[in-house]
């Protein structure tokens, strides 16, 4: 019987772990933490977004990096499989919006305890360890060791440690040196689903301040091109903006420069420039007599009254009566386009994913082996494969999960 060690016992070392041991495999789960899966307990504000009832080719166009490398792991372990997986384990999903698919219980703890059990039935064993070296001898990885001096040996070992995000769960870059010290090469991490920095001061005075319903534009200011435009939910912070508009456009700026890109936030997005012009006009006849800051208060939330009068020029004292033409279609053209300029993002350490990690060139699509090392397996965050919101980035750890354990208990260990 084979031996199989698996590190980390996130979404995709639970999966790995619990199909090796299905396989036939001896496997043991080696977890830093007390509790398997505490990042997935976080995920979807404590739902968890468990997939994305997508099909193959909208898996693959949602994830920007290197998505072609996980067509086989995507054909062979799909949105269907983990919804069936967690039913047999007494944990039924539902659909809801963007295709997101959520525990009908909306609780990600039933995920965690369904996965738990999954693998325990499967015959896995758990054991709390940090994993601090890998063993190698005559080119092939044998075992590992542990923060407290043990020794496991092992055919075949799994590296599933996640990247750097949410730290406090666990995630610190363990994989990254693992793979290192296997001779993989890793490209750049980044922050990927990050709150953004942003230049202009006056959105710090909205701190707190949450739009619903507003759409929101990234525009790349090297190409010109519009890179993400999605209607939905934002949030003004101390630093900048947040809130899953702005999550989802981090994803899609590559290559962070200050001042690079700019956001355009429409506030009106169901109204047409024609229709919000003629509802401005409408708001300075009722309230001619009144001060402009009383026009706007009927179009805006409280803390965004006074940054707009100062982004159009409005003095305080002027009226609604004394508005002219051009600062009307002024504040028509602040209402549809009100701009951010884009400083930088946010630590990586507060990034939902870490984005780069182990270069796939180096390990097989079929089987997430090692090309570097025989007996070595990656699956999850620590590979250099992110996607944008919306469950598709569990996807990726299930199905690579679900690769790496088929593997590792075949005959033939890579």
């Amino acid at each position: 019987m084979k031996r199989v060690l698996i590190i980390g016992g996130g979404a995709a070392g639970l999966l790995a772990a619990g199909f090796a041991a299905k396989g036939g495999a001896q496997v043991t789960l080696l977890e830093r933490n007390a509790r398997p899966a505490r990042k997935l307990m976080i995920t979807g504000k404590g739902r968890c977004n468990v997939t994305n009832q997508a099909d193959l080719q909208t898996l693959i166009a949602a994830v920007p990096t290197n998505g072609r490398f996980l067509y086989s792991a995507f054909s062979a372990f799909t949105p269907e499989d983990i919804r069936a997986l967690l039913l047999k384990e007494g944990v039924e999903t539902k659909v809801e919006r963007g295709n997101r698919v959520f525990p009908v219980s909306d609780k990600a703890v039933d995920v965690v305890d369904a996965l738990v059990r999954f693998a325990k039935k499967s015959g896995v064993r758990f054991e709390t360890a940090r994993v601090t070296d890998l063993l190698i001898e005559e080119d092939r990885c044998c075992g590992v060791m542990t923060e407290d001096g043990r020794r496991f040996s092992a055919d075949a070992v799994a590296v599933c440690t996640g990247g750097l995000s949410y730290p406090a769960t666990g995630s610190t870059g363990d994989g990254y040196r693992l793979a290192e010290q296997a001779g993989h090469t890793l490209t750049e991490r980044r922050p990927s689903l990050v709150s953004l920095i942003t230049r202009e001061y006056d959105a710090v005075s909205m701190q707190g301040l949450s739009l619903k319903n507003v759409r929101l534009r990234a525009i790349d200011g090297q190409t010109g091109k519009t890179i993400y435009d999605e209607q939905g939910e934002m949030l003004f912070t101390h630093y900048g903006v947040s809130g899953p508009l702005v999550l989802s456009a981090s994803a899609w700026m590559r290559d962070m420069t200050p001042g690079r890109y700019r956001l355009q936030i429409d506030l009106k997005p169901a109204l047409s420039e024609q229709q919000l012009d003629e509802r401005l006009l409408r708001e300075l006849s009722a309230h001619h007599a009144a001060s402009i800051t009383t026009v706007l208060a009927t179009l805006l939330p409280r803390s965004m009254v006074p940054v707009m009068a100062a982004r159009c020029g409005f003095s305080p004292e002027m009226t609604a009566a004394s508005v002219t033409r051009e600062q009307r279609r002024m504040l028509l053209t602040r209402l549809k386009e009100f701009c951010l300029t884009v400083e930088g993002f946010r630590p990586v350490e507060e990034a939902v994913i870490t984005a780069g990690g182990v270069n796939v060139k180096e390990v097989d699509a079929k089987t997430m082996g090692s090309k570097r090392l025989r007996g070595l397996y990656f699956a999850g965050e620590v590979l250099d494969v992110d996607a944008y919101t919306g469950g598709f980035n569990l996807q990726i750890a299930w199905s690579t999960g679900a690769a790496t354990g088929r593997a590792m208990a075949q005959n033939d260990i890579v």
